[in-house]
């Protein structure tokens, strides 16, 4: 940026500017806040089994720990998008951290399991806050053209969190008993929160929407680029500027952004069924289907592990259509999912189809929260991203009952995979009513005017 050049816009200047050390430092503080929100989302599978043995309680009363955190992270998610786009995402997500450590650790200490689901519920609500607000702050740190795979690849730190705490959780329970799982899932985001409030910057288009002093954006870009301090005046583009401010929510639900928001929480809650119906009934299909306890366990663990080909997706969103992208994913998870079903009798094609399954429909999945957040300008962006997340989290609790339905139905292994494969349909549909509907190439290069 040549020193003549006293005003600029912000997007601008993070366009033109090597991606830097400190933005390298933003993404690493985002990237283990969301790797530690999927070790603690998950934590509480890997200890349910020490539970039944220790407090001699039957499986069907495990039913409400395991979902008070789901209600916790909708309910978290949907409150903390507008309390960002009000107070600013680095304070929200700080305390959201906090609540989340906080709480974990609390529950390491449960007596009862009434206290224990309350303590979950608490916890996800901290884990519900700081996901879309991790996701807002670094896109918002992002040169548009790498917008996508920095977003994406920071949301990989979900699924990598979630596996890493099952490894860990097997060795540690043995040794330490099942309390010691809540204990780093507790300790370490309430260091973490330490780091973030000692090193985490403010978003600096929230700053500027916020209207900010120009000193005080200029200290941190200048950490972006030294070109920052010839800077007189900074401004923001924003596509669709309002002559009056707005709530996040009201942005959100605005005649130009209604149907797109509509068509993003239908697509991430039939998402979500998907995942949370074949992450917790795959084992047990599996061995109904006649497959041994520990070969069905084994081929259900597949399905997660393909959420790093959000990286690849999220390369592919920054050249080409993003909505047609993604609903490619979803299409192709209704093909795989519905094979699965098809593949009972043959151990290898079914180890072949819950992996490719596991991994387009994780993608995909993986790739809303970039989608979302290059759709909302900056005075809804965190609400957008946030309540897309905390309404999908309610598709995480149809997911989790569907297949309990289908099996009183006594609908067969193939029946049932048909019917999961059906809310990947219905999300490739919405993704093409949300193109249809915004007028835009689909590419997230115009969201860098948000």
């Amino acid at each position: 940026m040549s020193s003549k050049q006293h005003r600029v816009n912000v997007q601008t200047f993070l366009d033109d500017h090597p991606f830097s050390p400190f933005q390298w430092l933003v993404f690493a503080m985002c990237f283990i806040v969301v790797l530690l929100d999927g070790f603690d989302t998950a934590a509480i599978g890997y200890i349910a089994p020490s539970l039944l043995g220790e407090w001699g309680i039957q499986k069907s009363a495990l039913a409400p720990v395991l979902s008070a955190a789901l209600f916790g992270l909708a309910a978290g998610a949907l409150a903390s998008g507008p309390l960002a786009d009000r107070f600013g995402r680095r304070l929200v997500l700080t305390a959201s951290v906090f609540v989340f450590g906080a709480a974990s650790l609390a529950s390491a200490w449960s007596g009862s399991l009434q206290t224990l689901v309350e303590l979950r519920f608490v916890t996800g609500l901290g884990l519900g806050a700081a996901m879309p607000n991790a996701v807002t702050l670094i896109s918002e740190f992002c040169p548009e053209k790498k917008r996508a795979l920095i977003t994406n690849a920071m949301f990989c730190g979900f699924p990598l969190g979630a596996a890493f705490g099952g490894f860990l959780a097997a060795w540690m329970i043995p040794h330490f008993g099942w309390r010691s799982v809540l204990v780093l899932g507790g300790i370490a985001p309430l260091l973490l929160g330490a780091l973030l409030l000692w090193k985490l910057p403010e978003s600096v288009r929230y700053l500027v929407a916020k209207r900010r002093s120009a000193n005080h954006i200029k200290r941190v870009l200048s950490r972006v680029h030294a070109d920052a301090q010839a800077i007189e005046s900074i401004d923001m583009d924003e596509s669709a500027p309002q002559a009056k401010p707005q709530s996040g929510l009201a942005v959100v639900l605005s005649k130009r952004y209604v149907t797109g928001t509509v068509m993003l929480w239908l697509a991430y809650f039939m998402g979500l069924v998907i995942f949370y119906a074949l992450i917790n009934w795959m084992p047990i299909l599996f061995r109904e289907a006649g497959l041994q306890a520990g070969t069905a366990t084994l081929i259900a663990a597949l399905f997660p592990l393909g959420g790093v080909g959000a990286v690849f997706f999220g390369w592919l969103m920054d050249r080409y259509n993003a909505n047609l992208i993604i609903a490619l994913g979803y299409l192709l998870t209704a093909a795989t999912v519905w094979l699965i079903g098809q593949s009972a009798g043959n151990l290898g094609t079914l180890m072949v189809a819950v992996f490719v399954a596991g991994t387009v429909m994780n993608t995909a999945q993986s790739s809303m929260p970039a989608l979302a957040a290059a759709y909302y300008p900056t005075a809804g962006r965190a609400t957008g991203v946030s309540w897309m997340l905390g309404i999908g989290r309610f598709g995480g609790i149809a997911g989790s009952f569907l297949v309990a339905e289908l099996s009183v139905r006594h609908l067969a292994f193939g029946e049932i995979f048909t019917v999961v494969a059906v809310p990947a349909l219905i999300a490739t549909v919405a993704l093409l009513v949300k193109q249809g509907s915004s007028g835009r190439s689909g590419r997230l290069q115009p969201a860098a005017a948000h």
